[in-house]
């Protein structure tokens, strides 16, 4: 049996979930609600107070969808609860973030502004020159800060760019100076 996928996910209080025809889950908790279709070939059932998932048979297939669709649960209950964040640091001179609304403006070194719009159910907030992309889904917020972080990937020599704030960047040794 794999390790992850055999464990129950305990649902909190405060929490539903709903498994519909073909693997259609809702988890609906504080935060808002979470809908996917998971993998059709994997049996979930819950009682209320936890979910399991289980699978037909021992192939490799179903080997590797078993955990993913255990993993994939746990991190809509997740979201639902307490939610996720990513948060991304602005290193270089010059480099500037700005929010106004919804929309995220990049000041990264270019001739130009660049502009992003914060995706529906994912919001980016803005304190000096750290990002903080927060919101119920770990797949949309992983995406949105993957995105704001290929504006400008830091460079090994002076570490400038955008990067993931637990993220330690490898330096390069420069040009050796003339004797």
């Amino acid at each position: 049996m794999s390790r992850i996928g055999r464990m129950p996910i305990a649902i909190p209080a405060g929490v539903t979930v709903d498994i519909a025809e073909n693997n259609l889950v809702t988890v609906k908790g504080p935060k808002g609600t979470i809908s996917k279709e998971l993998p059709h070939e994997m049996k979930i059932t819950s009682d209320g107070k936890e979910v399991l998932v289980e699978r037909p048979n021992d192939l490799k297939k179903m080997k590797s969808l078993h955990g993913l669709t255990r993993s994939l649960l746990n991190n809509m209950v997740i979201g639902v609860t307490d939610g996720f964040e990513k948060k991304l640091e602005l290193n270089g001179v010059g480099y500037r973030v700005a929010k106004s609304g919804n929309k995220l403006t990049l000041n990264l070194g270019f001739s130009h502004p660049v502009e992003m719009t914060d995706p529906e159910g994912v919001t980016a907030e803005v304190q000096d020159n750290i990002i903080t992309v927060k919101g119920i889904d770990k797949e949309l917020v992983g995406q949105y800060a993957a995105n704001i972080r290929d504006k400008k990937r830091p460079e090994p020599y002076k570490g400038k760019g955008i990067k993931y704030a637990d993220e330690v960047i490898r330096r390069k040794a420069g040009k050796a100076g003339k004797k």
